[in-house]
């Protein structure tokens, strides 16, 4: 069988790749723990289940709806768009689909055209450089240095520019390093793309988990100007622990969003109905569950940073935001042995059970990426089983 150039191209997600792995040592019988996957430990809250169930009773979820999203969620939306965001917004600015991923798809496949380039600030998700090369563009890495707390300049992104520009993906907080930019920073980035005609893919996926004092200022609420200059990404996976019902959701102009419905309604058509009713009470709903869920992650985080720098050659910076830990291990590789971080990442798994995710998938060849959206026992274990896997 002859595949596609398309698909033999594309990179398998190295956190995926990294879970798959681990639970395949688990089916083994063997002691695995696994900090891979960015998904919540906590279970969906109960008014958002029960919403579902309801919406399955009443025989409201038997049927298509709406590509673009059910009205009632787009009302929701909307309205979550004042509160948090500040500013108003219409329905019509608004395109519901299977997943924030899937929202960053379509817009890729609107956007893009063959050769367009895209910048991307490094250390990234993972899934941004094969979907911008799906739609036949090309990625162009800016690299986030560490001494800036992963962040990139206008400076780096002029260095970076050239009349093939179209995108400029900006992940704040970040997946991975979790990372915020500040109100200045962004209004510098906003304020350059505006002027070179950039579009801003603003990915707010991890926008409400933020912690210690710290801030989450949407880029798109810092002028009309920029603005309407840019896409927001994002979701009820992160914020109310619902990976898996795949909801996310896309804010922009309206000639964007009907674009990418017209993707959409040639794909997935309309997100699971019954999924759609769960979000509708997960943005209206009680925020009680999530902020108990957040405050746990500040804990986790201010328990498990100390302890993780203690580790022989590993160096972090505290995160901001997300729930990530992504310490420069060089150091312990050199330490070891190790020159690829893949297989240093593969090692500890190997040696002492743990699952971590290699950086080299995020463009980080010097680091590994860690969840801390687990238990803290467990957390507290990963510590001990890299303890013994630097002094063995």
């Amino acid at each position: 069988m002859k595949l596609s150039n398309r698909v033999l191209q594309m990179e398998e997600s190295v956190t995926l790749a990294a879970n798959a792995r681990a639970k395949e040592l688990m089916a083994q019988g063997k002691d695995i723990l696994s900090l891979t996957l960015g998904e919540p430990d906590f279970p969906t809250p109960e008014n958002i289940r029960q919403a579902a169930i309801e919406a399955i009773r009443d025989g409201k979820a038997s049927f298509y709806t709406v590509t673009s999203g059910l009205p009632e969620l787009k009302a929701a939306i909307v309205n979550y768009f004042a509160n948090y965001y500040g500013y108003g917004i219409e329905s019509n600015q608004v395109l519901v689909a299977t997943g924030a991923k899937f929202c960053l798809y379509s817009f890729f496949m609107s956007v893009i055209d063959p050769g367009d380039e895209v910048l991307i600030p490094t250390p990234y998700w993972v899934s941004y450089a094969d979907q911008i090369k799906m739609a036949e563009g090309r990625p162009v890495f800016v690299e986030g240095k560490e001494e800036n707390q992963f962040k990139v300049t206008v400076d780096q992104l002029e260095a970076a520019r050239t009349a093939k520009t179209k995108v400029l993906v900006l992940n704040t907080p970040s997946n991975p390093t979790g990372m915020i930019y500040t109100a200045e920073e962004l209004l510098a980035i906003g304020n350059w793309a505006v002027a070179q005609d950039i579009l801003i893919l603003a990915d707010d996926i991890y926008g409400r988990l933020v912690y210690n004092g710290h801030e989450f200022t949407p880029i798109s609420s810092l002028s009309e100007a920029i603005r309407k200059q840019t896409l927001v990404i994002n979701g009820v996976s992160k914020t109310y622990s619902m990976t898996g019902w795949r909801i996310g959701y896309a804010v922009g102009e309206p000639e964007l969003i009907q674009a990418m419905s017209k993707v959409a309604g040639q794909t997935t058509s309309n997100p699971t109905t019954a999924a759609q009713y769960a979000a509708i009470e997960a943005l209206t709903g009680s925020q009680e569950p999530f902020e108990t869920m957040r405050q746990a992650f500040e804990e986790r985080l201010n328990t498990i940073y100390p302890l993780l720098a203690e580790v022989p050659g590993f160096e972090v910076v505290k995160p901001q935001g997300a729930f990530y830990l992504f310490p420069n291990v060089e150091k312990a590789m050199a330490i070891k042995g190790y020159t690829d971080v893949t297989a240093f990442t593969q090692a500890i798994l190997e040696e002492v059970g743990l699952a971590l995710v290699t950086g080299a998938g995020f463009g980080a060849p010097k680091n590994v990426r860690l969840s801390y959206a687990t238990d803290m026992a467990s957390l507290k274990e990963a510590i001990k089983r890299l303890q013994k896997f630097m002094k063995d």
